[in-house]
């Protein structure tokens, strides 16, 4: 049986700074909601559970982010993680005309050029 990655989740502190940033690089939103009640609250374990969630695709239809802006329980910020650290690093395109999108400067939304 084949297996398709379908989406990638991710917790932001601003979801439309982070949807504007996706976007930028070429997603697509296909939708946006507000969950909140027991539903919300068993599905990720957490008690009155309220967040702001997007999911967004990428240009070839196969990729999709599902992202959260947690409302209740407060989000809770960390440091970035070291590489040896357990927990997930990146998140990597494959995109035709790489240095054309730098050229964007997508720096300043917190792009990073890494080799590899």
């Amino acid at each position: 049986m084949p297996i398709a990655l379908e989406n990638v989740g991710i917790a932001v502190r601003d979801l439309e700074a982070t949807i504007s940033f996706f976007t930028d690089l070429g997603l697509t939103v296909l939708g946006r909601d507000e969950v909140s009640g027991e539903w919300a609250s068993t599905a990720v374990g957490l008690d009155g559970n309220h967040a702001r969630i997007a999911v967004l695709q990428t240009p070839d239809g196969r990729g999709r982010i599902e992202l959260f802006e947690y409302i209740h329980p407060a989000a809770i910020e960390t440091e970035p993680t070291l590489p040896n650290e357990i927990g997930m690093h990146r998140i990597a395109f494959s995109v035709d005309g790489i240095l054309v999108m730098f050229a964007q400067d997508l720096t300043k939304s917190g792009a990073r050029r890494e080799v590899g």
